[in-house]
């Protein structure tokens, strides 16, 4: 089986979006799951075939107007078959089940202009007569695929992007090198992001073990038999996200000065660590290196009413522009001090995600993912007035 083909032409990957059951086998597109009526009035399933014409791996218009069929032969709603679209008996097996009927049904305009327009044409023939029985009957199940991995970074397809139509956007990440320096409350959600998109590997490195508190700033929900086993950050989240992704790499020890070359050949570096102090050998490496890396800042508050005030910052540095970083000081570098506001320990899970995604939308942005009008450096979210302040921009 290849699912080459589907992921290729646009008509199958219309299919598969849409939630038909489909697969290239022997030549032949398959569609699974098709409910039809039986001459006993009840609705079954049963499954469509045709032969995929195809120029290398992207497919053409049918040659055929003929579908075969797997199931009994198909009725409407009275148990009566349908003689309108009965074409011949057949018995051929194409990848392991048996197609016993042909059909026939030529559209108005002579062929079907494309292997969508085929499928949705004959799953209507069938199914529009089960639903007269059974208003749930649908030939769109939304199967769960399994993606080899020479083909894909994800363990199933990503059918979200195909749905979505974003397809070519998303692969502009495809093939990078992430790295992930501390996977606290605001780390954790850039992860949850990047695994979501096609990039090669994301590298994460902490050297801090998952504890209770750590829980209630980040993405899912971890059970208490893993709390208790107090395990290192990064092989609880590598291990996590391993259900959906592939190339999530552990790295259980924080970045300091003797082994920053790991950060060697990434495309983008995320700085998710509160010590400010420790940033600055990683900084100047990756300045040295040309790596584009988002620094992420918060500084949050309890004031006397018990309300949290306080500001979000993403910082970008990128080897077009990089001055903003020291000679505007947008980026604490030195130990903290009382009045930065930047070195407050107070961590809300919202504003954890809220500072992620305002970083992974600005990574999106410098590689064309989203349109960019703007090219800030330096952004801030103020929680009061509900505010969002760019500066710093790119030339």
């Amino acid at each position: 089986m290849s699912t080459s083909p589907i992921a290729h032409s646009a008509d199958l990957s219309r299919l598969r979006a849409e939630g038909y059951d489909i697969t290239v086998v022997d030549g032949h597109l398959l569609v699974r799951d098709v409910p039809f009526v039986t001459s006993a009035r009840t609705v079954r399933n049963g499954v469509l075939a045709c032969p995929l014409d195809l120029a290398g791996d992207t497919t053409t218009p049918p040659t055929t107007h003929v579908m075969k069929f797997a199931g009994e032969y198909p009725c409407g709603p009275s148990g009566i078959e349908l003689d309108a679209i009965r074409h011949s008996a057949i018995s051929e097996n194409i990848g392991g089940v048996a197609f016993t009927f042909s059909f026939s049904s030529k559209p108005t305009s002579g062929a079907y202009p494309d292997f969508y327009e085929k499928v949705v044409a004959y799953v209507r023939m069938l199914s529009d007569q089960a639903r007269s029985l059974d208003p749930s009957a649908d030939a769109r199940t939304f199967p769960v695929i399994e993606a080899p991995a020479e083909e894909s970074v994800f363990i199933y397809e990503d059918t979200a992007t195909a749905r979505a139509g974003t397809t070519n956007a998303n692969s502009k990440l495809a093939g990078q090198r992430v790295g992930i320096i501390g996977v606290g409350g605001t780390g954790t959600y850039i992860l949850d992001a990047a695994a979501k998109t096609p990039v090669a590997e994301i590298h994460i490195f902490d050297g801090d073990v998952l504890l209770t508190h750590n829980a209630f700033r980040a993405p899912g929900a971890v059970s208490i038999d893993e709390l208790r086993v107090k395990p290192k950050k990064v092989d609880h989240w590598a291990a996590t996200y391993a259900k959906l992704r592939r190339g999530v790499i552990p790295h259980p020890y924080n970045i300091t000065p003797e082994n920053v070359a790991e950060l060697h050949g990434m495309d983008i570096v995320f700085l998710a660590v509160d010590e400010t102090a420790e940033k600055l050998p990683i900084i100047e490496y990756l300045e040295r290196e040309g790596i584009t890396f988002i620094d992420c800042g918060m500084g949050l508050t309890l004031t006397d009413t018990d309300e949290v005030r306080g500001q979000l910052r993403v910082t970008v540095s990128t080897p077009t522009k990089r001055d903003h970083i020291r000679a505007l000081g947008r980026i604490p570098l030195g130990n903290p001090v009382v009045d930065d506001e930047y070195a407050t320990n107070i961590q809300v899970v919202e504003m954890n995600a809220l500072n992620a995604m305002l970083a992974v939308i600005r990574w999106k942005k410098i590689f064309g993912f989203y349109a960019d009008s703007e090219h800030e450096h330096d952004m801030g979210y103020v929680i009061g007035g509900n505010e969002i302040i760019n500066q710093d921009h790119a030339a």
